[in-house]
């Protein structure tokens, strides 16, 4: 049997950089790891309330962290900013109040910042949340995956790999359904990939969705 590796952790240093950037004493490593979960869910549940469109798609692709002694800077990387940026100052404003509830922390500054990132098909987050929609919606599994392939490939992508696992159609027996379109090297450490695992609730249960998508080669 081939060992699975987390493509995103197996690139760092190459083609992956770190989405939080801080440096914490031993002791205190643990608290700063708790403090960036406590940020990230924090803000997918306020654009989960306060912005979802018809298809289920939240829209963010990544949140990176930065922390200094006396500011923690997020940068939210959405494909569809239009949906928090409508009103932007007020709800961007109300976001940072949720999240310094959240952390309690008085002594440091938070700022938080949205970046457009273009071809939101392009990156696995956004896709998975697509296809979640759709299994939601009791669309067909297969039906949600071509139509993910035929998104990316809007998006000007080299290959992807989408992987459901779960009682796929509600059938009594879990199994595993996969397809692939185009190159998706996962051994080559130069290969640019993208990665995401995502879990969706359906009535059935829960489904587990895995996106491979491969980008460029240096």
């Amino acid at each position: 049997m081939g060992q699975k590796i987390n493509p995103l952790g197996f690139r760092l240093g190459t083609t992956q950089s770190h989405h939080s950037l801080w440096f914490a004493q031993p002791k205190k490593y643990s608290e700063g790891l708790q403090e960036d979960k406590k940020i990230r869910d924090c803000i997918k549940n306020y654009v989960q309330k306060n912005t979802r469109l018809s298809s289920g798609v939240e829209g963010i692709a990544r949140i990176e962290i930065q922390k200094r002694l006396d500011l923690i800077q997020v940068i939210i990387y959405m494909g569809f900013p239009k949906l928090l940026i409508e009103d932007k100052p007020r709800k961007l404003e109300e976001l940072q109040m949720n999240v310094q509830k959240e952390l309690n922390c008085m002594n440091r500054k938070l700022n938080i910042a949205i970046t457009r990132i273009g071809n939101p098909y392009g990156h696995p987050n956004i896709l998975a949340e697509f296809i979640a929609g759709q299994l939601k919606n009791r669309v067909s599994f297969r039906k949600a995956m071509k139509k993910a392939i035929e998104l990316t490939e809007q998006a000007d992508t080299k290959g992807i790999q989408i992987q459901i696992a779960g009682r796929i159609d509600g059938k009594e027996i879990a199994r595993v359904e996969w397809i692939r379109e185009g190159r998706v090297p996962l051994q080559t450490i130069g290969a640019k990939i993208e990665y995401c695992s995502y879990r969706v609730r359906t009535i059935y249960g829960v489904l587990g969705i895995k996106i491979w998508i491969f980008i460029d080669e240096e």
